[in-house]
């Protein structure tokens, strides 16, 4: 029977490039500055800037209100864009440490010789933030943030993947995402990549693995001693 490890080594085994999502397997981008307070403050503003609109912002999650600014034009998406990424710089800044075992297994991934990214739905300026504040921009040769004012080009979206692939140089099969959310494992299955889901919360492990994850972690520890049986 293979095992969590198998699964892993096998997927690692296979790939040039490994790439981790942000919030969830590197940082918990929102635990000082709290999501819903965020995605209140972008509420506030969509609804003064597209008054029609309020009745769409049901949501407590900040990307979404992003996603529905587009419906706004192009002022409205411009404005939400700009306050999202200066509340997720703030946020960074009071996120704590990195998510155990995500620095080794950066740090793993480039002692392997495999190039490394972050593909996020997170701005890349707040992900550049949060390695520079945990001395981690040396482990990484890419970051692949939201495309600018584009949210409907987000994961699960291939396009940041695609974009990544052409960058590092790297065929799309030959990549792996690690993420802990079904939109991670749609957009690498979107793109012919591999995805190891992590499942950082009980109820993740199933849904994950039932989206197409090629391994599910339960931790990122795992995911550390994996790559460094590689190096």
């Amino acid at each position: 029977m293979r095992t969590q490890a198998d699964s892993l080594g096998k997927v690692f085994s296979e790939s040039s490039a490994v790439l981790f999502d942000f919030d969830g397997p590197i940082c918990h981008v929102f635990l000082g500055l709290p999501a819903p307070q965020v995605a209140a403050g972008l509420k506030d503003l969509l609804a003064t800037i597209a008054p029609s609109l309020a009745g769409a912002l049901n949501t407590n999650d900040p990307m979404e209100v992003h996603r529905v600014s587009m419906e706004g034009g192009p002022a409205a998406l411009e404005a939400v864009e700009a306050a999202l990424t200066e509340a997720e710089v703030r946020a960074v800044q009071v996120a704590g440490e990195p998510v155990d075992g995500a620095v080794r297994a950066l740090r793993a991934a480039k002692a392997s010789g495999r190039r490394v990214a972050i593909v996020s739905n997170n701005s890349s300026e707040c992900v550049w933030e949060y390695l520079a504040l945990h001395d981690l921009t040396g482990v990484v040769d890419e970051v692949f943030g939201r495309p600018k004012l584009r949210p409907d080009l987000m994961k699960p979206s291939p396009h940041p993947l695609l974009s990544a692939a052409a960058a590092l140089a790297v065929d799309p099969t030959r990549m792996v995402l690690i993420g802990d959310s079904v939109t991670d494992v749609e957009a690498a299955l979107a793109t012919d990549a591999r995805s190891v889901g992590y499942a950082n919360k009980p109820t993740k492990e199933r849904a994950l693995a039932e989206a197409g994850a090629d391994a599910v972690t339960l931790s990122m520890e795992s995911v550390a001693d994996a790559l460094t049986r590689l190096g």
